[in-house]
């Protein structure tokens, strides 16, 4: 059919199939360069954009299968390369691109993404010397997270059973690298925080590029290290290898043999410093007991004959004694002038007269206060006797003296005031002037006349 000499008529959906069979059958495989705008990336998991050079604009998605093989993350402004194949989107008849491949233009596309996933864990403060944990000195376990047939875990096995063989080792075999690597690595992480004996953990592995490194590079091994409830040591690839790994390791080891002679100690060392502090603490204890003894030494040549020093001491006694006397002997004779003097004052001032003054005093009032006590206890007997006489006319005995009886109930104790209180077969104490006498009650009869 020829479009453009018959004519034919053709409805919009119709044409836009035509130019997308076209587009695609001659744009299948395009290399295109552009400035990203107009980013936009739903729920979907799909990627949206723009790309644009200083004279055209095309339109661009990424589908989510293409999405998770890409290392960085695309931003508004950012040159990149696309591989792509063209196509028409029907709902709006605008031809875009499909993009199935992405790197950035400069910088390799692991290269930026490396950085981005730094720059991201930076600014969360989880490569922060604060969060750092110590490696232990002497660990009895050390778990071991690396491939069970690289190089890696030869070199530190062999390292370990030179410097120290009864070192217990766990091993969490896991991929290294390739698709699904990282997030092994990090489920061995948690493993091993899980197991209670392990000391320190070694991650590791031997060198490669940065292709081959990039497992310990993702988001998800560095968060597993982070909350990593023991100390991490990072030991991946050679010296001049840096991963995220290392950045956020308690430790970096710029080998796993490295690693391995860091963890722990060779034990002839440790053999050879113990006997060094054998001796040193052997030769400092000789040394402390040859100060004793010296000193010891010129304590005995200072220390006199005891005799001599007792004889000093009793001359000594003999003269305190005496200054002692002599000085009680003045003592007293001062004290005799002083009383001399107050009883020649004594004869000239005599107290007898006050005395006697006194002693009339003394006398009157002690007659004044013989007959005030007389008196009070006069008025305060009266007053007893009275109270004794009102006393006695309430007392309840006064009561039973006349005649009467106090009744009690025999469980409670309780005084029946009232006949109605009791009832047939109830035991009662029936209380007397001279006595009790125990009752049962046989019938209640009331209001009986007297």
């Amino acid at each position: 059919m020829n479009l453009f000499t018959d004519r034919k008529i053709i409805t919009v959906s119709q044409l836009t199939a035509l130019v997308r069979e076209v587009l695609e059958d001659n744009f299948e495989h395009l290399w295109v360069e552009g400035e990203i705008s107009n980013l936009a990336t739903p729920s979907s998991g799909h990627i949206y954009f723009t790309l644009k050079d200083s004279g055209a604009t095309v339109r661009c998605v990424m589908f989510k299968s293409s999405v998770r093989a890409m290392k960085f993350r695309m931003n508004d402004g950012m040159k990149i390369l696309l591989k792509a194949r063209m196509t028409v989107y029907d709902q709006r008849g605008d031809y875009q691109l499909v993009a199935e491949y992405a790197e950035p233009l400069g910088l390799g596309a692991l290269q930026l993404a490396f950085q981005q996933t730094r720059d991201k864990l930076a600014k969360e403060g989880i490569f922060d010397a604060a969060h750092k944990k110590t490696i232990p000195a002497l660990p009895t376990t050390v778990g071991i997270v690396t491939s069970p047939t690289g190089a890696a875990i030869h070199d530190i096995l062999n390292v370990i059973g030179r410097r120290y063989a009864n070192l217990q080792i766990l091993i969490a075999p896991t991929r290294v690298q390739g698709e699904g690597a990282a997030a092994e690595i990090a489920a061995a992480i948690s493993d091993l925080n899980r197991y209670a004996r392990v000391d320190v953990i070694i991650v590791a592995r031997g060198g490669g590029s940065i292709e081959d490194l990039w497992a310990f590079n993702e988001e998800i091994v560095a968060r597993a290290i982070y909350a990593s409830r023991l100390p991490i040591i990072s030991a991946v690839g050679h010296e001049v290898d840096l991963t995220i790994s290392d950045l956020v390791a308690d430790l970096r080891a710029p080998t796993p043999s490295a690693a391995a002679e860091l963890v722990v100690s060779s034990k002839a060392q440790m053999l050879a410093d113990c006997n060094s502090l054998e001796r040193r603490l052997s030769q400092s204890i000789l040394r402390h007991f040859s100060d004793l003894s010296s000193s010891l030494e010129i304590l005995k040549l200072s220390l006199k004959d005891p005799g001599i020093i007792i004889e000093r001491l009793m001359q000594r006694l003999d003269e305190l004694n005496a200054r002692t006397e002599y000085a009680l002997t003045d003592l007293l004779q001062k004290y005799k002038q002083r009383a001399g003097i107050a009883e020649s004052s004594l004869k000239l001032n005599s107290p007898d007269k006050r005395i006697r003054e006194l002693t009339g005093r003394i006398e009157n009032l002690s007659i004044r206060s013989i007959a005030a006590i007389r008196s009070k206890l006069e008025f305060t007997s009266s007053s007893l006797s009275t109270a004794s006489g009102r006393l006695d006319a309430l007392s309840p005995l006064s009561i039973l003296h006349r005649g009467y009886a106090a009744v009690t109930m025999k469980q409670t104790g309780k005084t029946v005031r009232e006949v109605t209180a009791l009832k047939p077969g109830d035991a009662v104490d029936v209380r007397f002037l001279d006595g009790i006498a125990e009752c049962e009650v046989k019938s209640i009869h009331c209001n009986m006349p007297l």
